[in-house]
């Protein structure tokens, strides 16, 4: 795997890539935001952004590799706020690791986004409202389904309209979308869509939640089971 970390300490830097080398990682290291988009010029699998880099902002630079790559990128950072972590996904980060971590997750998450960055196609699920009552009144004009999640096409349209999402919003709305209605536990989520255990991965779950309720225009069609998990209710 190569994996391009973009950090300006060296105090962490170093270390680090002598780690990820030892898990058989080629790392490329870049100090400055520039550097890093330099660096997307050769193959790189994963990249690793510090978002306090001496040039730009890691927002800023996040935002512009995704106008050029949709190589996956997991922000590194010490910025823990809720407010941050949606605001990285949103802008395209494929998942968000503050400091200090451990570096087992770490190295979980590396191998996680980098597997799922080309996922196997799933069946589409398309989730219509339920068909009104038949009566002697003249049929209503078609609509467009409530939800519906092309998993081989990866895209999601919402009443005929495109909602783009990030790799791991569509990761989770397609699980739950494979059996609507159906509550999910936490800890299957995180088995299946990041591919770790639910310990300590509470607040990475509800950042995307929040987010994909957001950008679905209606937080009532990914509903919260307390104490157990989420559904999707398309005719919410």
């Amino acid at each position: 795997m190569r994996l391009l970390m973009v950090e300006d300490d060296l105090r962490i830097a170093t270390p680090l890539r002598a780690v990820l080398g030892r898990h058989g990682i080629d790392v490329r290291h870049a100090c400055t935001g520039e550097e890093a988009l330099d660096a997307l010029g050769v193959d790189v699998d994963v990249v690793l952004l510090d978002l306090n880099l001496p040039d730009h902002d890691g927002f800023e630079v996040c935002a512009r590799i995704r106008r050029i790559s949709d190589v996956p990128v997991i922000m590194v950072t010490a910025r823990a706020d809720v407010r941050s972590r949606v605001h990285g996904l949103n802008i395209g980060a494929d998942d968000y690791v503050t400091k200090p971590y451990d570096i087992g997750e770490l190295l979980a998450r590396i191998h996680a986004v980098s597997r799922r960055a080309r996922p196997e196609p799933r069946p589409e699920a398309a989730l219509a409202a339920p068909a009104a009552p038949a009566s002697d009144a003249a049929p209503a004009a078609p609509t467009a389904p409530a939800l519906v999640v092309d998993a081989a096409a990866r895209r999601v349209t919402v009443r005929g309209t495109e909602v783009v999402l990030t790799r791991k919003e569509f990761d989770l709305l397609a699980l739950l979308a494979q059996r609507p209605g159906v509550v999910f536990r936490r800890e299957q989520i995180m088995s299946e869509v990041w591919r770790t255990s639910w310990a300590g991965s509470g607040r990475t779950l509800e950042v995307h939640v929040a987010s994909l309720r957001a950008k679905l225009g209606n937080p009532r069609m990914v509903e919260t089971i307390r104490g157990v998990g989420y559904r999707v209710v398309p005719d919410a």
